[in-house]
């Protein structure tokens, strides 16, 4: 006798159940980090805010904060983490070679690059644009008034193609100096081998925090020219840890939206009876089963470095050293772009 229609729905619905309910299968790069007992997070050399070590060696930084939270989710410790420093031309090479699990460096997400290079970028961390520096003494107001100015731009970059992209169209003729690295592209602007200087704009922030001689001589150029939502990414064929990549960040935003803080993410977990919080923290569902984690995976990402907005306030917000406006980062429910699927 066939199977009726209704038998088919029923079964169809049935196995749909038990994969929705099934532990996630451990990936190798999430064996691999527990077998050596260490994540290896790919970072800036030098870019204070985002990642920079001190004279001691100890690393901070936005991107740093988002390798610390996935630390702290598969190792329950922050600081279990190998940090490789990359320039720009380094950085994808080395993730694909498998020399590091993830890559948390400033980068923008791009069509080329997340179909091309053999990686996935696992969210937006970071809603930026590419912005000018000029010396306050050329009374520049605006980067339409570059015309013909050189421009100092790092190689290997989404900077150097939206330079010469804008420069076309606003039909400036702008002369780009193009050099290898960060560090080359830094201390060629301030000896005054450019007039101008190209970068994401929270990049500019940094550099004329840490290089220039008296930042105030600088000024950053209202004018943004491009689109840089910057995020971490991860090599492609590993959909467990690229899960977990995801939503160790998801979890930081959705704890910001709900209250819960590096402070408080234990008392909470002992007594909130909200719904959503016990999901996050774990009290009341074991979402981490489907990760290949544990039941208290996201309260410990958020006891190492706090909601996402602690991390922003403390790294590059109107508090710290670079100043930066939380604006396009805020909250979607705040007025900015921040939005985190469900922790459910």
């Amino acid at each position: 006798m066939k199977p009726t229609l209704t038998r088919l729905a029923s079964g169809a619905l049935l196995a749909a159940g038990l994969l929705a309910a099934a532990p996630a299968m451990a990936g190798k790069t999430l064996d691999a980090i527990k077998q050596r007992g260490q994540l290896i997070c790919g970072v800036n050399p030098s870019l204070p805010g985002f990642a920079a070590a001190d004279s001691q060696g100890n690393w901070a930084g936005l991107d740093v904060d988002v390798c610390k939270a996935i630390a702290a989710s598969i190792l329950g410790d922050a600081t279990k983490i190998k940090w490789v420093p990359l320039n720009a031309s380094q950085r994808f090479a080395v993730l694909q070679a498998g020399e590091i699990d993830i890559l948390s460096r400033n980068t923008t997400w791009t069509l080329t690059r997340d179909a091309s290079l053999g990686l996935n970028f696992t969210g937006v961390t970071y809603y930026d644009g590419q912005g000018f520096m000029v010396p306050k003494k050329m009374k520049v107001s605006s980067a339409k008034q570059l015309k013909g100015a050189t421009v100092c731009v790092q190689s290997g970059t989404t900077t150097e193609k939206n330079l010469s992209d804008y420069s076309k169209a606003a039909g400036l003729n702008m002369k780009p100096v193009v050099f290898d690295t960060q560090e080359a592209t830094n201390k060629a602007y301030f000896a005054g081998r450019c007039q101008a200087y190209t970068t994401d704009a929270s990049g500019l922030a940094s550099v004329r925090n840490k290089e220039a001689g008296n930042p105030d001589d600088h000024v950053i150029l209202p004018d943004l020219i491009s689109k840089e939502p910057l995020g971490p990414s991860v090599r492609r064929g590993d959909d467990e840890f690229f899960a977990i990549a995801k939503w160790v960040v998801f979890a930081l935003i959705e704890a910001e939206e709900y209250g819960i803080t590096q402070a408080n993410v234990d008392q909470l977990a002992k007594d909130s009876k909200d719904p959503v919080v016990q999901r996050i923290l774990g009290t009341s569902e074991d979402t981490g089963k489907l990760l290949g984690l544990d039941k208290d995976w996201a309260a410990r990402a958020i006891k190492a470095v706090g909601n996402y907005g602690e991390v922003f306030e403390r790294n590059v917000g109107p508090k710290s050293s670079l100043k930066l406006p939380r604006g396009a980062n805020n909250l979607w429910n705040k007025g900015g772009l921040m939005y985190a699927p469900p922790v459910r």
